[in-house]
């Protein structure tokens, strides 16, 4: 099957080559290594071999360089028959999968340099409780707001999602309320403890986010969680959703407070951003962003920036100075707000994390100087 527009050609199903295609043995035995050897990562690149992500760094896990029709032919099964629709259409796929006695992964299939690649993340099996993510101590409030925007920026790889559970767990575990998750894929399984939460999978329960999106709000929610805000639509539901009473979690791949907010204005067109900055100002509540640095004890931390919005940076939205942002955090340390370059030196100041490492990740480098001058 040929892509529109001259692109590459992926085979198909046909029976002379359907038993290529017919076992995931070889993808299971990679995933086997990698949750054996406790890497977060496969990656699978034509012209390499196998290598896994361990604590960062990636290493081969094999010695054959692999080719683009091993690869596809590993990964292929695995895919649910949505995510191989979109394989075949776009050439692009993501979906989760699960080895029983192993674990979940989610999978991204894609083509690079004409040739199948892949990406498969292990998913933990547990729930991570927020008191074990080594964030600062205030973002515990993030699950306690009883309505709002909540937005948690970061690279990606940086345990956006892995905060947005824990949040979700801390809920489940403190309140009995109604919860709806949207993911594409579901990354972690919440267990009902004491609040009810549905789990809605981009692809196997719902075709797109906007659809997901506006299903829920019928759905009596008092908390809506958004894996990704990728588009203007589901930016816009999901603001009006917070100005209507729910609590919305979501994430963005931002790098500061700042450009997380701007991120979706900046995503309309020009006639509808004043709009949309109106509308997001009301619905704020605190915009959370956080990055993951080695640790030198060993595995990795994070270091974080929480807004917690008020009065002054309701304003900053409205007018569009969100270069006055920065400044509104240190204003508001009362409320639980911090800055990254404090959660920083903090790193520092325990021997986590080397003081040239944290200035690479610093935001206001200048800041954090003065700081672990101190």
């Amino acid at each position: 099957m040929t892509e529109p527009g001259g692109g590459a050609t992926i085979p198909e199903f046909s029976n002379e080559n359907r038993a290529t295609f017919s076992s995931t043995a070889r993808l299971d035995q990679w995933l086997g290594a990698l949750v054996e050897r406790g890497g977060s990562d496969l990656l699978l690149v034509a012209g390499v071999p196998a290598c896994i992500r361990f604590e960062g760094a990636v290493q081969p896990i094999e010695q054959t360089p692999l080719t683009g029709p091993e690869i596809e032919g590993s990964v292929l099964p695995a895919l649910t028959p949505n995510a191989l629709r979109q394989y075949r259409d776009h050439q692009i796929s993501d979906s989760s999968y699960r080895i029983e006695q192993l674990g979940r992964f989610r999978i991204n299939l894609h083509r690079e340099r004409g040739m199948a690649a892949a990406t498969v993340r292990a998913l933990p099996n547990q729930v991570p409780r927020l008191n074990q993510l080594q964030l600062p101590p205030s973002v515990e409030a993030l699950s306690r707001l009883p309505r709002g925007l909540v937005l948690i920026g970061g690279p990606a790889g940086s345990g956006k999602t892995t905060t947005v559970a824990a949040l979700v767990n801390e809920i489940n575990h403190r309140e009995a309320r109604h919860i709806v998750t949207i993911e594409d894929p579901v990354e972690y399984e919440h267990p009902h403890i004491r609040s009810v939460i549905e789990q809605v999978e981009i692809g196997v329960d719902a075709p797109d986010f906007p659809t997901a999106l506006r299903a829920a709000l019928r759905q009596a929610p008092d908390v809506i969680v958004v894996g990704e805000m990728r588009d203007p639509e589901t930016m816009r539901i999901a603001v009006a959703a917070a100005e209507t009473g729910h609590l919305v979690l979501s994430t963005l791949h931002t790098t500061d407070v700042a450009s997380t907010i701007s991120r979706i204005c900046d995503s309309f067109p020009p006639e509808r951003q004043n709009t949309i900055r109106q509308e997001l100002a009301m619905a704020l509540s605190a915009v959370l962003t956080q990055v993951l640095l080695s640790d030198k004890r060993g595995g990795r931390i994070p270091a974080a920036e929480l807004l917690v919005i008020g009065y002054g940076a309701r304003q900053h939205v409205r007018r569009n100075a969100l270069q006055h942002l920065h400044q509104e955090i240190t204003m508001t340390k009362g409320k639980g707000s911090t800055t990254m370059e404090e959660s920083l030196a903090n790193l520092v100041r325990t021997g986590a994390v080397e003081r040239e490492d944290a200035l690479l990740f610093a935001v206001h480098p200048e800041d954090l100087v003065s700081l672990l001058k101190v």
